[in-house]
This record gives structure tokens, C-alpha cells and sequence, in this order.
């Protein structure tokens, strides 16, 4: 499956991000033991996922339709599991987390949510379609730091969408986790923010 290595060695990077990635999340990201292999890589991406998870200017379901929708677009299984694992958990409609791939024909979301999809498709796009209208839609329902957020997301998806597709990373069963039963899902939540 992965196109690099992912078990490397103990080396002190490797050793730290295993240990703290069970802490968080119960197990250790295949995207964090592909990224150990450059040290210095690592901890960029590990400062730039720390300052990112702070931004909530944008509600987390505007959040997490742009950032799955990027990761659809590109075809990164990882990080549409990831996803939605990480957006259930934050109370985000898990219909609407389903219907991202199929946004287009789905009657689950509203026309501000639409543009947010539609959004992502037009950043995704080699090169953007991104046009002023578009923006203009976003404008006329969320603040200029709202929209800067999302822009934000999107790019940061694109990034670690391409790098895990390209690394040949794909699901590691966050999602199978959301049908536990509710109290063992609020204890990985607690793990996870912990």
C-alpha cells in the first residue's frame, strides 16, 4: 500500500510521533510515519495541523464540507476516513458527511453549504475555476475571516490530500469507529482532544 516505508526504525522522531499520536487518537497515522522519514518535514506539518485545529471562525460543518469535499475531489481515501471520524466527533450531521462525494445531487445541504462545496471544486481544480460570483455567494453570508478560513482549509486539504495519495496512504478504519456505542465513541473523543 504505502509507496514509503512506514515502519522505520526508533528513530526519536518516530518514537515521539507513535507515542503521541496513540495518546490522541488510539493508534499512530500512517500520514505522521510517512512524514518521520524527514524530520523536518514532521514537525512543520505537526505545527501546521496544531495552529489549524485553533481556527473556528467558520462553523464545523462549513469547515468539514470543504475540507472532505477537497479530499474527495482528489481521491484521498485517508483523509476522507479521517474526516469523518474527526467531524462526527465534533457534531457534525453524518448525512451530511456521506453526501459530500454525490454534493451535487444530494438534498441535504443548504445553498450556503452548496457554495462551500462548490467552492472547494473550483480551489481543487487544476487550474482553479474560482470566480468572483462564487466568492461573492460566500460574501454575502460569511465574513471576510470566514471566507479566508475556508480558503485556508481547502488549501491545506489539497495539500494533504495530494501527499497521502501520492504516498499510496489509504483508510485506517477512523470511520468504523463512529458506529461504536455511544459511550466508548465519547471516550475516544476525550482521547482524542486529550
Amino acid at each position: 500500500m504505502a509507496r514509503i516505508p512506514l515502519d522505520h526504525g526508533r528513530s526519536l522522531h518516530a518514537r515521539a510521533l507513535r507515542a503521541m499520536s496513540r495518546r490522541r487518537l488510539g493508534t499512530v497515522i500512517d500520514p505522521g510515519l510517512v512524514a518521520a522519514h524527514h524530520p523536518g518535514v514532521l514537525y512543520t506539518m505537526y505545527a501546521t495541523e496544531l495552529g489549524a485545529g485553533r481556527w473556528r471562525k467558520a462553523d464545523p460543518t462549513l469547515q468539514a464540507l470543504a475540507v472532505m469535499r477537497t479530499a474527495a475531489v482528489i481521491g484521498c481515501t485517508w483523509c476522507m476516513d479521517f474526516g469523518y471520524w474527526e467531524y462526527h466527533h465534533r457534531g457534525v450531521d453524518p448525512a451530511k458527511l456521506r453526501a459530500v462525494p454525490d454534493w451535487e445531487t444530494s438534498t441535504v445541504f443548504t445553498p450556503l453549504e452548496r457554495a462551500v462545496l462548490e467552492y472547494a471544486d473550483a480551489m481543487t481544480a487544476t487550474p482553479p475555476t474560482v470566480t468572483d460570483e462564487l466568492v461573492e455567494r460566500l460574501r454575502a453570508e460569511l465574513t471576510d475571516a470566514q471566507v479566508v478560513e475556508l480558503t485556508a482549509l481547502i488549501s491545506l486539504e489539497n495539500q494533504r490530500s495530494r501527499t497521502n495519495a501520492a504516498m499510496g496512504l489509504t483508510s485506517q478504519g477512523f470511520k468504523d469507529q463512529c458506529e461504536l456505542p455511544a459511550a466508548m465513541a465519547t471516550d475516544a473523543v476525550g482521547a482524542a482532544r486529550g
